[in-house]
């Protein structure tokens, strides 16, 4: 719907951040929220934790746009519609993307409730928002350094520490075996999930810069005895979201 764009484009931001599972309470007081269903071509979230709309907030005098939700390819979607939010954001006038997630800690140096910054990815879900379109994408500095030097310098003066490592993502939406845990750690990835790459290899494509950060929600299988569970991630992610929204107050005036 042209008119729900226009909102969003009239809320003049340069940032926008999407938010993971349960990771809904770092939007404060927003001035206007706008349904993706308000939005044909923006398939509506199915999983708890995930909100399904756009936030129009103000953090720290800086005007950002939240999407709060996202889909999954689990759900049965197609990686064009995992990243139909991306797409808008940017006709929306978005030109920097904050993408977050929780994920599972796979680096034994982890504990739930801890934040990493992503600094590389795993693609593992075997498929791409780009099949179609015979454009070739360099993912060297697919998260951007200079976000990452912002971030990592506001995380440091309001006292969170941020781990940083690699974020694998496959497909779900069942966890991975213990096998496939060592799997992924000889892969070299700290962590992993069920999004957010798909997201950011989009963003990429259409210029924008990124920055990704994991809520680690819980220990991959074979690194806890706790049995994984959909409701620890939202109950961890929702007591780590106030840090998160600590660095975003301190960050977003420089970037």
């Amino acid at each position: 719907m042209g008119d729900a764009l226009q909102r969003l484009r009239d809320w003049n931001a340069e940032i926008a951040i999407v938010l993971g599972s349960g990771l809904t309470a770092v939007v404060h007081d927003p001035v206007e929220s706008i349904a993706y269903s308000e939005f044909s071509e923006l398939p509506k979230p199915r999983v708890a934790g995930h909100a399904g709309k756009f936030s129009l907030c103000e953090i720290s005098e800086t005007r950002v746009i939240f999407a709060q939700g996202r889909v999954h390819l689990y759900e049965g979607y197609s990686a064009g519609q995992v990243t139909a939010n991306v797409r808008k954001l940017a006709h929306a006038g978005i030109k920097k993307l904050v993408v977050t997630n929780a994920a599972g800690a796979l680096n034994q140096k982890f504990k739930p409730g801890d934040w990493m910054m992503i600094n590389d990815h795993l693609n593992l879900t075997g498929t791409s928002p780009l099949i179609g379109c015979p454009k070739f994408l360099d993912l060297g500095n697919a998260y951007s350094p200079r976000l990452q030097k912002h971030f990592g310098d506001a995380a440091h003066k309001v006292g969170v520490f941020l781990h940083q490592g690699v974020y694998a993502a496959v497909i779900g939406p069942q966890y991975e075996t213990a096998a496939e845990a060592r799997i992924l750690q000889n892969l070299g990835a700290d962590a992993v999930g069920m999004s957010t790459v798909l997201e950011v290899i989009q963003a990429r494509a259409l210029e924008m810069e990124v920055a990704g950060f994991s809520c680690v929600a819980n220990l991959a299988t074979g690194l806890s005895s706790t049995v994984l569970s959909h409701a620890e991630v939202l109950e961890t992610s929702h007591k780590a979201a106030k840090d998160f929204f600590r660095i975003l107050g301190k960050a977003l005036p420089n970037l």
